[in-house]
């Protein structure tokens, strides 16, 4: 890890600290849109082209319904995943929003209800393994939020059949299709829609750089889809303090360095804290992953920066706004008000971002790239939309109209006067007639 001491930087230093590396979007824009045009023109087919193109696979049939399958799971991998379902649908449901109902003024009413987005994809990265939490975390908020089409999309194995622990999840969720497909063909697929797949109005999950473009691209389209976030690459920052275990905050580091090469790994600490530990701690556990080559390129280009209070390591951290931050200070929920910008937080020496990843209940679809500054994480606010609602009594419109017709005039705006007060007057009228 590249190492830095905070007094020593200068201000346009630490603010290179906080950018992340620049992604080539104009080169990836170019390779994804003749992925888009064709499946425009070719739909199903063009899916197939790509599938065969970049999986050398081309499932038939290409939907499928998961509740036509029965799949059996092994004991515990079906425990653990039910344990995970059960948690993340208990936190997720508490955030179900509530009827808003306020008299702004006597006989003024005005309300704000939610409503489901009818229609959703969900995107299931599958490329060196299956990730069924990532399918739990798209597709329990939607299920709660009461969509009533969900469109799985994740790629197949090499003989064309997805895993059984997708499927289980699926129909769990009540997902009405699953797409064989991954990268940006069945982005594609699921925004434009196809003679088998449901155009969707909103996209959700992450992905590569083909994905993430994909998405951006299709956002600002004819197709009219939403999409949940921009994406970059995972990422985690970890504040530690004297008090904190260099076992496990070497432990958090490489659970996200094995991500992939171009993770970001940080680590901001107090003098105190045992650094040196901590590096051969991390030197040991490398060795130990099955990934380590992955691992070892995202910590060659990590960096550890030394400060000299927790207070400007939060100051940091908000900076960065980064999408995992774990906690591992004395007292860690003492400084929750101090976080300001981050996806999700870690907080004490007993909660691994492992947690929130699989089954604490947080949802692990976060904003990276520093978009934590703006962003939030898919939650069941993702799946809806909300609607406000106005009515108005004779008596209210009696009251309010005047306020209306003077600002319209304000603005110049002669129809939107008039729609007041040819009401008015017919009150008035109605009035004198009695």
């Amino acid at each position: 890890m590249k190492e830095y001491i905070f007094t020593n930087l200068s201000e346009e230093k630490l603010q290179a600290l906080t950018r992340r590396p620049k992604m080539d979007f104009k080169s990836v824009f170019g390779e994804v849109q003749p992925i888009i045009d064709r499946i425009t023109s070719k739909r199903d087919e063009g899916i197939q082209h790509f599938n065969e193109k970049f999986d050398g696979i081309r499932p038939e049939p290409l939907v499928i319904n998961p509740g036509d399958f029965e799949v059996k799971l092994e004991k515990d991998t079906e425990a653990a995943i039910d344990t995970a379902f059960r948690n993340i649908y208990r936190f997720h449901k508490a955030q179900l929003p509530f009827p808003l109902e306020v008299e702004t003024m006597s006989g003024v009413m005005c309300r704000r209800v939610a409503r489901p987005i009818e229609r959703v994809g969900l995107y299931v990265p599958g490329g060196t393994a299956i990730l069924p939490s990532t399918l739990m975390m798209l597709g329990i908020p939607a299920a709660l939020a009461g969509c009533k089409t969900i469109v799985v999309a994740t790629p197949p194995n090499e003989e064309g059949v997805i895993a059984d622990e997708i499927i289980y999840i699926a129909k769990k969720i009540g997902a009405t299709h699953l797409l064989k497909a991954g990268g940006a063909q069945a982005v594609a697929g699921m925004a434009l829609g196809t003679e088998s797949v449901p155009k969707v109005d909103k996209i959700l999950g992450p992905g590569n750089q083909y994905v993430t473009a994909a998405k951006m691209m299709l956002q600002n389209s004819e197709a009219q889809i939403a999409i949940d976030m921009p994406a970059g690459p995972s990422e985690v920052l970890v504040i530690a303090d004297e008090t904190a275990n260099p076992d496990f905050v070497a432990a958090d580091l490489l659970s996200q360095a094995e991500h992939g090469p171009d993770s970001q790994v940080v680590l901001v600490a107090t003098a105190d804290f045992n650094y040196a530990a901590c590096r051969d701690a991390l030197d040991k556990q490398l060795e130990q992953l099955p990934r380590k080559a992955i691992a070892r390129q995202a910590i060659e280009q990590s960096f550890y920066l030394e400060v000299e209070s927790l207070d400007q390591a939060f100051d940091f951290s908000n900076r960065y706004a980064p999408e995992h931050l774990i906690v591992q200070v004395r007292n860690a929920e003492q400084w929750e008000e101090h976080i300001i910008n981050a996806g999700s937080v870690f907080l004490g020496p007993w909660t691994p971002e492992s947690a929130g990843d699989y089954a604490s209940g947080t949802n692990h679809t976060l904003p990276t790239y520093g978009y934590a500054r703006m962003y939030s994480g898919v939650s069941i606010d993702s799946f809806i939309k909300q609607i406000t609602i106005q009515q108005i009594s004779p008596e209210g419109l009696q009251k309010l109209g005047p306020a209306i017709e003077q600002l319209a005039e304000l603005e110049e705006l002669e129809a939107h006067k008039q729609a007041v007060s040819l009401r008015l007057d017919a009150l008035k009228e109605a009035k004198e007639q009695n």
